[in-house]
């Protein structure tokens, strides 16, 4: 039986990019790094850049890490400085940032959780929505 998420591995073309992006961008936490990657946190949950070719996904696969309300302000606000990408304007509920890293990875950052979505649904149904 899966117990939950062990940890999130991207593939990076540059390594030290990545950890400039996680790290400072992002405000993971970095662990240790080596010739060919890195270990950082993100609260609990432990991030791997691996550097390898990267072939993000096109379409709406994605990580969605968790955010505070006002630390997700102060990142949307250095986004056009960084010139960090948006690859979706957020449309459910719950405010979010949808962005490529470096490497095309990509990510969202929200402010919600499971139970503020399910509510939401309960007011305003998705089309053929089953509850159990």
């Amino acid at each position: 039986m899966i117990a939950g998420i062990n940890h999130i591995t991207f593939s990076v073309r540059d390594l030290s990019s990545s950890i400039e992006f996680y790290r400072d961008f992002l405000g993971m936490k970095l662990h240790v790094f080596w010739d060919t990657g890195a270990y950082l946190t993100a609260g609990d949950t432990w991030v791997c850049l691996s550097l390898g070719q990267a072939d993000p996904a096109k379409d709406y696969t994605h990580i969605a890490f968790s955010v505070g309300e006002d630390a997700l302000l102060g990142l949307r606000a250095k986004l056009d400085s960084a010139g960090i990408e948006e690859w979706k304007v957020n449309t459910s509920e719950g405010d979010s940032i949808y962005l490529l890293d470096p490497n095309g990875h990509r990510l969202e950052l929200h402010c919600g959780t499971l139970a503020t979505r399910l509510a939401e649904l309960e007011r305003s149904p998705y089309k053929g929505m089953v509850w159990y």
